[in-house]
């Protein structure tokens, strides 16, 4: 073979120098590989043909030890591969970093394992055979991040194979299969692809494929299933040497792949050191990328180089299994969409047409027990080795053995695909189906192929079957790959489950559903009628704050502060999410334990506000049981309160203060002190950023009205708590707002402290609408006003008042183009305040149309303010003379607000004239009130007689 490859290197290249060097060098590659004591089984993940030729040659040389390419810590793992139905993915999960960067926290890594592959025949041989020991010799999880630094965002979600160029190939459409391994790295037993991008192209393109995996397929995989062991051996070295030499120079790639054969040879020679066991009854299992290594530690002679392994990291890894599917591997790996599922039914078809009968492990879900039949390949009688002899000159120079039409299963392929395509509003047809059959033969005939393969007959039944648009939720293609095997998706059995899964299952097994499927289940809970349902109701509800939103999702019910629903309905998916709970397994043994954890790491993490710590509150309240943790974060939030030095926040922190003191008040007869102490801090805190917030430019009106209603609506509640009124009225005096719409809020916040009349207030409006150069920014006055509907809901009336008037006095060409500007401004800044001032618009004008013609608006009825130097007329009645004949009541309750004033009294006692008695202390409209309806007043009178 090496003469023919230098003869034909010397022909094609004109010197037997560059290119011979190249490729008696891969025969050199085959030589060591075969020529190794301990032998080397050279695979392709997910290969058919390389799971066919392991299971022969276990049955044939049935190894004492079986050593495989797959992460040594990995190994306690595989016994649960029994309790799975295939295929699931072995995962290593880390959230909590020692070693490597912070950001790339959580760190995961998942293996992949599917029934027809050599890893799987190997595992399923090694556990289910009586003295044979399998053991794992790639380097850990913690070194496969140590090997492989990488920017943050490229740390996951990818493979950490050799991996090959950029073919275009699509990965599975489907986001819920596809999404099973989440952005975990994978790792793979062989992967086999060029990793020279020019080298891959040549290959698809004279080739006549579109991807690497039909390639693969037609040129590798087909011609290997039926070979014998030998010719498989050297076949697939040659072409791991063959990728190996043809590469781009990449030092940090090279580097990675050298230190992982180098560490597998060390692990290798260590264990056959400890246990003393003859190279020759063992069997090592690696990709055919690593079967040709030229590290010196390659082999099992006295003369390989020592190596030292460097130390792992503090990181603490966590183990488990995960359901995987096809699409999420293809996904995972770059393969062609369908391709895993393919290979599937390749395996099914090959095994019938071989008679090979494949090792299982024993009570495993999805087929019957290999485990008999492993025990009497145990017992058998070992087959003698043959001499190394040259395969691969006879399997390069003759054409491989095509195999002849297979008209019934291609017939059939075509009708159930139009059958399928019917079913999923494809108007196909029997004509269809002949057009399919007939393109196939085509495409394969130009693909120089005897037969059609599955990739050859998806395209014929794209061509002939899908329109310009898809009626339904599934092309065509997509209807192929479910034909010719579907997205098979695997699962994690009960046994295998965390204790977290294990435990949640068993609770919810009052509902009376089997949560393994992986469809929708309808629970209906009647919490009045069912009391012993109260502790489902409780977990769904944990779930539903830590689960996906799909997992678990309530229909009817709700749960908030101080309301809990008689009767809930949820659909429930966990089957379907079942890797999301696997994963909350690794952070705790109890639901309400992870919840905890993460409530405490959202309270206490470096971005945390306090908006973000009173949500904790609130959800610790409603979710756990127990005040210490909901006094833990209610401290946490006056902490990080205190702290903040912007208001980006204030509108969440008045929104969730105001709905845990509506709950406190309902619920227990005092305040927490921790919820004192928030609202004492907070007023104190904002009146001292309240003069800076006016005229910051980057605080937005909402939320310097936010904090305006804290100080004005928690205010009587602070004051009880000790604080200072002079501290929000020397804040509001020092602000000097510029902006319209934060002026109109300055305006409304004097007036609720009482520092402007409401009658000044409105001819400041009127003083406006009356200046032409104001007119074009009114509307964010008017913004302000509707955001001042905050701290002062009093407002409302005087508001639509002010937008009344300017629609009555502006003009049409000043109004129309300011209209836009009104409705804009008031929806990106007022949006949530707008139905307040509709309903307060709806008890101010008639409820009827015809009565809007003889309708007064009450602004224009008011009757004009007398000068404030003369007393306002009020008429006699009892409440007056009341209030004069005992003062002192008033004086207290002025003394108190802080309100200086003096009595002007035009009657002496009781029972007189007392139309001038209280000056200016009488309103008009009060006054007139009482004089309208004397009953109330005599009646109140009549109450506080005996004490008088």
């Amino acid at each position: 073979m090496r003469e023919q490859l230098t003869d034909a290197a010397a022909a094609f290249a004109g010197s037997p120098d560059a290119l011979a060097d190249i490729l008696t060098g891969l025969v050199d590659d085959v030589d060591r590989a075969l020529g190794e004591r301990l032998e080397i089984f050279p695979v392709c993940h997910h290969s058919p043909a390389s799971a066919l030729a392991m299971a022969r040659r276990l049955r044939a040389k049935r190894p004492k030890v079986v050593y495989l390419e797959l992460c040594e810590d990995l190994q306690p793992l595989l016994g649960e591969l029994r309790n799975c139905r295939l295929p699931v993915a072995v995962q290593a999960f880390a959230s909590k970093l020692d070693g490597f960067p912070a950001d790339w926290a959580p760190l995961s890594v998942v293996a992949p394992i599917t029934e027809a592959s050599a890893e799987y025949q190997a595992i399923a041989y090694a556990l289910e055979t009586p003295g044979v020991e399998l053991v794992l010799v790639d380097r850990s999880v913690d070194h496969v991040f140590q090997w492989s630094p990488r920017d943050p965002a490229e740390g996951q979600g990818g493979t950490d194979g050799p991996a090959g160029g950029s073919t275009g190939e699509t990965a599975a459409a489907h986001e819920e299969e596809t999404a099973l391994h989440g952005d975990a790295v994978g790792v793979e037993i062989g992967d086999l692809r060029p990793r020279f991008a020019e080298l891959e192209t040549y290959l698809l393109h004279h080739g006549k494929v579109r991807h690497w995996s039909e390639w693969w397929d037609q040129y590798v995989e087909q011609p290997l299933v039926g070979a014998d062991h030998a010719t498989y051996r050297q076949v697939m070295v040659l072409i791991g040497s063959l990728f190996r030499r043809l590469r781009p120079a990449d030092a940090a790639r090279h580097d990675s792949d050298e230190e992982r054969e180098r560490y597998m040879w060390t692990r290798m020679r260590e264990h056959l050191a400890a246990s003393g066991t003859d190279p020759a009854d063992c069997l090592y299992v690696c990709g055919a990328f690593h079967a040709a290594s030229p590290v010196a530690q390659f082999g099992t002679g006295p003369d390989a180089a020592a190596y030292e392994i460097s130390p792992r990291t503090g990181t603490r890894w966590l183990y488990g299994l995960i359901p995987s599917s096809h699409s999420a591997i293809e996904a995972q790996f770059g393969l062609a969409s369908g391709s895993v599922s393919i290979a599937a039914a390749t395996w099914a078809k090959a095994l019938s047409r071989s008679g090979v009968k494949p090792f299982r492990l024993a009570g495993q879900a999805g087929g019957k027990s290999g485990k008999g039949r492993a025990r009497k390949a145990a017992v058998a009688v070992a087959v003698a080795e043959e001499p190394v002899t040259d395969r691969l000159s006879g399997f390069l120079a003759r054409p491989p053995v095509l195999d002849d039409l297979d008209e019934a299963e291609l017939r059939g392929w075509c009708v159930d695909i139009v059958r399928l395509a019917r079913r999923n509003g494809y108007l196909a047809s029997t004509a269809d189906a002949i057009a399919v059959f007939e393109t196939s033969i085509l495409l394969a005939g130009l693909r120089n192929r005897a037969r059609p393969t599955p990739y050859d007959f998806a395209d014929a039944a794209v061509t002939c079957i899908e329109k310009d648009v898809v009626p339904g939720r599934r092309d065509v293609r997509r209807l192929c790959e479910i034909l010719l095997g579907g997205d098979r998706i695997g699962q994690v059995g009960y046994d295998a489950l965390p204790p977290l899964a294990r435990d949640v299952l068993d609770r919810l097994t009052p509902l009376g559903l089997d949560l393994d499927k992986r469809t929708i289940a309808r629970a209906l809970l009647d919490l009045q009628g069912q009391p012993a349902l109260a502790g489902c109701s409780d977990l769904l509800w944990r779930l539903r704050h830590l689960l996906p939103p799909d997992a678990v999702r309530p229909i009817m019910g709700e749960r908030r502060l101080g309301e809990r629903s008689t009767q809930e309905s949820w659909d429930l998916a966990l089957g379907r999410h079942q890797r999301s709970l696997i994963e909350l397994g690794y952070e705790g043994v109890t639901v309400e334990q992870v919840l905890e954890q993460r409530l405490r790491r959202r309270a206490w993490s470096p971005r945390a506000t306090a908006a973000v710590a009173l949500e904790a509150v609130e959800d610790a309240i409603l979710l756990l049981d127990g005040r210490r943790l909901v006094n833990e974060l209610g401290a946490r939030a006056v902490e990080l309160l205190a702290a903040e030095r912007t208001v980006d926040e204030a509108p969440e922190v008045l929104r969730r203060i105001r709905r845990l003191l509506v709950h406190y008040r309902a619920t227990e007869p005092d305040l927490p002190a921790w919820c004192a102490a928030f609202v004492t801090t907070g007023y104190a805190h904002y009146c001292t950023l309240l003069p800076t917030a006016f005229v910051d430019p980057e605080a937005g009106v909402r939320q310097v009205a936010a904090m305006l209603g804290f100080l004005c609506g928690m205010e009587s509640l602070a004051l009880a708590l000790g604080c200072d009124r002079a501290q929000l009225e020397l804040a509001v005096r020092q602000s000097r707002p510029e902006a319209p719409a934060r002026v109109a809020l300055h305006w409304a916040a004097q007036h609720q402290l009482g520092l402007l009349p409401l009658a000044e207030l409105r001819a400041r409006a009127v003083e406006l609408l009356d200046n032409p150069l104001v007119v074009p920014a009114f509307p964010h006055y008017l913004s302000g006003f509707v955001q001042a509907l905050e701290p002062v809901p009093g407002l409302a009336p005087f508001v639509v008042e002010v937008i009344s008037t300017a629609f009555a006095r502006l003009p049409d060409p000043v109004l129309l183009p300011w209209l836009p500007t009104l409705i804009t401004t008031l929806r990106e800044q007022a949006g949530e305040l707008v139905p307040t001032l509709v309903r307060e618009a709806g008890r101010t004008f008639p409820a009827a149309l015809p009565a809007l013609d003889a309708w007064v608006p009450p602004w224009a009825a008011r009757p004009a303010a007398p000068p404030s130097a003369a007393p306002i007329a009020a008429p006699g009645g009892p409440v007056i003379d009341l209030l004069v004949s005992h003062p002192a009541t008033c004086d207290a309750v002025a003394a108190l607000l802080g309100c200086a004033g003096e009595w002007r009294i035009g009657a002496s006692g009781p029972g007189q004239d007392s139309s001038a008695g209280l000056g200016t202390a009488a309103d008009p409209e009060v006054a007139a009130l009482l004089a309208a309806h004397p009953a109330t007043a005599s009646a109140v009178e009549a109450l506080l007689a005996p004490v008088g």
